[in-house]
């Protein structure tokens, strides 16, 4: 696993790719997380990395971090990171409205999955509620399980949980922090309740 630190606006960004090592040696490297950083916090305080660990048997031996600025776009998994950083540093100049990445969804229940790829059909600026999102993967009921399948989300920002609002309009949850998910959606034109 590569990881990298990255800045997005005030905030910074713990950035983790991997070779895909389920396929042929010829397929490209996947981002398996992209979320945010608290202040004083680095990479090794993220939330996903212990699952990483268990879930690929992997060790601390096995994560080499390397700064964003020493990445090579020689090394595939490094230059998958680099991409990464020039999309959401256009994204966040407002020069593009999808971020378009090779993620590994794979952590994820089948449920967590189909949740996540129907985030990703939500466009640029708009909002849609957690009911509306349950219906939309055939749980008309589940709100709140989706609401935890957002919250389980590791790829903040890629995949825009923070589109999704509740029915009154407010922001509610956002696992990175409502003040992230208010400036997100600011930069997506988006006003909510708060």
């Amino acid at each position: 696993m590569i990881v990298t630190e990255a800045a997005f606006g005030s905030y910074r960004l713990t950035l983790i790719a991997r070779a895909n090592a389920h396929v042929s040696e010829h397929d490209q490297p996947v981002l398996v997380e992209a979320n945010w950083l608290l202040p004083g916090n680095t990479w090794h305080s993220s939330k996903s990395v212990p699952k990483l660990k268990k879930y690929y048997g992997l060790t601390d031996e096995d994560f080499t971090f390397i700064d964003s600025n020493s990445l090579s776009m020689k090394e595939p998994t490094q230059a998958l990171l680099i991409e990464t950083i020039f999309q959401l540093k256009d994204y966040a100049a407002g020069k593009r409205k999808t971020l378009d990445l090779p993620l590994d969804f794979s952590m994820g229940t089948e449920f967590q999955q189909s949740v996540w790829r129907a985030l990703q059909e939500i466009g640029y600026g708009e909002t849609i509620s957690y009911a509306t999102l349950a219906q939309r993967v055939n749980s008309p009921k589940g709100f709140r399980a989706v609401a935890q399948a957002n919250g389980k989300n590791p790829f903040s920002i890629i995949v825009p949980c923070h589109r999704v609002i509740a029915s009154d309009g407010k922001l509610g949850g956002y696992t990175g922090g409502l003040d992230k998910k208010e400036y997100l959606l600011a930069l997506e034109g988006v006003r909510c309740r708060t």
